[in-house]
């Protein structure tokens, strides 16, 4: 073998591939197992193939070309000898050092798996994870060139998987000769004639070449990581072989590798080989220490743990109990179920906020992503589909495009805070729909066709249509959203800035103190960072079932709702969408005290929500009962009624008239004649007119499309 030798008495002589090799034959594992003796002869599994492909290739097919060295092995066997030479080597020189223990893997192969030894001798690679020191994605600098670091982030861009050549082999037409070329970076200078005999062509040969499995992705530093005030920084990571397939857009995860340095004209530019690749745990993205789970477990137990998490959230803010319950009950969030038949029904909550101007909703917005485990605030203004879903955009070095993951699929399995969502233009809002209800975002360009995970709660804030919101118009009428996206809210919040002598005195006092700095030691309850890692702990760890007596009290409730709808003519308070809200709520509300199991007091609560949820968004201003139809038809059924008469009226015109256009004038007559009113009457047809439904061939003529 070759190598340098290891400084140090014991060790005189040894080289560093005979070091590695020695550590790989002599680490045993907490069992007495020999860990990467084993490793080595599960990696000769062959890996799993169609039943149609063919027999004379399967035996290529190996488990895995790729040797992971946990980090902290290497800490505890050096330990035992003459300190952490190896460790210091591999980090100092990671490319020396990994060259190195290749070599050892590949005299290990021969020993105790000469199937791969003959097969795959020349893929084997050795990989690196578990450094025991992270390092900011924003802190990659010059003196880590070179060098072997580990960072976490997210990621966010992800070229399709191609092959990089690392050596390439030219074949001449003519002589026959082979000839061997080196990329450098991404540049590969194919020869134009053959050095022996002068003449040419030359060819690529493959089967002669080393080329291995690569992809690009881009990592973008965690939010929890990003600093106030700043943008979000990037790093380009190649991953090569067994890496290339396990983390795609929106995934977390940490990355070991080694930082290369790229000269552009005068400018420096920074990447990361990865030698390491691991998907981080979304459910906990936080670090939970043992003093953690104990007091976690304390104030769990506590019987005004309900109240102790609620003034916990945006204490600056006054009142707004119920608001901030259900934002509570978001960052826990209930189960996801999949049933026997393969369908999945969410677990995540989607709440509304509509209120007037300085009603706070921005700052409860952000506060909820500051203290969910993952969470991204985005404003409606500035956030276009591809923003919000995904996108695919052009690789400006290579020319390939790659699928960039936008802000649901970079909250999945957090919480994506959207503001001024009644901002965002129509064609942009309709991305929201699938990311909602299913939870996926699907993409289809370029030749790309993916669907991407977006388990994701989403908070969004809306800013009445007229200034104001108007308490003599319905909820469709006072917000630009359209009825398919307030339908998959499960609770929608109207914020009313109502004067009053006593509410408003104790709310300028409120925010005076605040203001002044007294507010600044009544501190909440639960500290941020606490109540965070709380969050996380109990989404990791509880998933507590429906009881027969709250499962039975929330099917009374619903019951006795829909009967209000029996008689005919009568409006329709509740539809199952709202039911399973409420079970959602009410898995939520168990989980805030860890239970395992939710009883009648979290089937009560998820009951007070929904009842305020339907008397604040759902009423009807005509007849003053609640009516669904509000949220779920975007109008109702009053006016709906109405609306169908109005039709009934146009249609029966344009036939009497002998399908011929009827005069707007007369129409409008017509209707007010048999009760209606004017301005309903014109806005009706401004409707039917938006939705294509009836077409003006000529000005004052009306005509329905049949």
């Amino acid at each position: 073998m070759s190598g340098a030798e290891v400084e140090g008495p014991r060790l005189s002589g040894e080289t560093w591939d005979e070091r590695f090799l020695r550590f790989f034959q002599t680490f045993k594992d907490a069992g007495g197992e020999y860990k990467y003796r084993a490793r080595v002869r599960r990696m000769a599994e062959p890996a799993p193939a169609p039943e149609s492909f063919p027999l004379e290739f399967k035996y290529v097919l190996v488990k895995s070309t790729m040797l992971v060295i946990d980090f902290s092995d290497l800490l505890a066997w050096e330990d035992a000898e003459t300190g952490y030479m190896l460790a210091d080597f591999l980090v100092e020189k990671p490319d020396e050092a990994l060259e190195a223990a290749r070599q050892a893997l590949v005299e290990l192969a021969r020993v105790e798996a000469p199937d791969l030894h003959a097969r795959a001798r020349h893929l084997l690679r050795v990989g690196v994870r578990g450094l025991p020191t992270r390092i900011p994605l924003r802190a990659i600098g010059k003196e880590h060139v070179g060098k072997l670091v580990s960072f976490k982030g997210i990621v966010t861009r992800a070229k399709p998987k191609s092959g990089l050549v690392q050596k390439a082999a030219f074949v001449c037409r003519k002589c026959k000769h082979v000839h061997y070329a080196w990329p450098e970076g991404f540049k590969l200078a194919k020869p134009k004639r053959c050095e022996r005999c002068g003449e040419g062509p030359v060819d690529f040969d493959f089967r002669l070449s080393e080329v291995r499995d690569w992809r690009r992705l881009h990592v973008q530093e965690p939010p929890e990581e990003l600093p106030p005030g700043n943008v979000p920084v990037r790093a380009v990571v190649d991953v090569f072989d067994d890496l290339v397939d396990l983390a795609n857009p929106g995934d977390e995860v940490v990355v070991t590798g080694i930082v290369r340095g790229v000269l552009r004209g005068v400018e420096t530019t920074y990447y990361v080989e990865a030698v390491g690749l691991d998907v981080a745990a979304k459910e906990e993205p936080v670090v939970i220490t043992p003093e953690d789970e104990r007091r976690i477990k304390e104030i769990a137990a506590r019987p005004d743990v309900e109240e102790l998490i609620v003034s916990s959230i945006a204490p600056s803010i006054k009142g707004l109990e119920d608001v901030k319950l259900a934002i509570a009950l978001q960052l826990f969030g209930g189960n996801t179920v999949v049933y026997p038949d393969g369908l999945r029904s969410r677990g995540d909550i989607h709440i509304l906020l509509v209120g007037d101007p300085g009603t706070a909703k921005s700052q409860l917005l952000k506060y909820a992503a500051m203290l969910a485990p993952r969470g991204v605030y985005t404003s409606g203004k500035g956030a276009t589909a591809a923003g919000l879903t995904a996108t695919v955009v052009k690789d400006p070095e290579t020319g390939a495009y790659t699928l960039e993951a936008g802000a649901l699929v970079l909250a999945d399995m957090g919480l994506c805070a959207v503001d001024e969502i009644d901002k965002m233009d129509a064609k942009d809002r309709v991305a929201l729909h699938e990311a909602m209800e299913q939870q996926t975002v699907s993409i289809a360009k370029a030749g790309i066709v993916a669907v991407l995970n977006a388990r994701t709660s989403i908070l969004a804030a809306a800013n009445p249509t007229f200034g104001k919101y108007d308490p003599n118009r319905p909820l469709s009428e006072n917000i630009s959203l359209p009825a398919p996206i307030l339908s998959r809210f499960d609770l929608i919040f109207v914020l009313r800035d109502e004067p009053s002598r006593e509410a408003d005195g104790a709310l300028a006092a409120h925010v005076r103190a605040y203001r002044g700095g007294a507010g600044a030691a009544q501190a909440p309850p639960l500290d941020p960072a606490f109540l965070r890692k709380y969050i996380a702990y109990a989404r990791a760890n509880c998933r507590p079932r429906i009881s027969e007596e709250a499962g039975r009290k929330l099917e009374e409730f619903y019951v006795e709702m829909r009967q209000k709808a029996a008689r005919a003519g009568s409006p329709v308070p509740i539809t199952l969408r709202q039911f399973e809200a409420m079970l959602r709520l009410a898995e939520a509300h168990a989980k805030m005290r860890l239970s395992p199991v939710a009883d009648e007091r979290d089937a009560e609560a998820a009951i007070r929500l929904m009842t305020a949820f339907l008397r604040s968004a759902c009423v009807d201003v005509e007849t003053g009962e609640i009516d669904i139809n509000i949220v779920m038809a975007g109008r109702p059924r009053s006016q709906a009624e109405k609306i169908a008469l109005l039709w009934d009226l146009l249609k029966r015109m344009y036939q009497e008239n002998g399908r011929q256009p009827v005069r707007r004038a007369d129409f409008v007559e017509a209707a007010v004649e048999k009760g209606f009113d004017e301005a309903f009457v014109e806005k009706a047809l401004q409707s039917w007119y938006e939705r294509g439904l009836i077409v003006e061939p000529k000005l004052g003529y009306v005509a329905p499309i049949s």
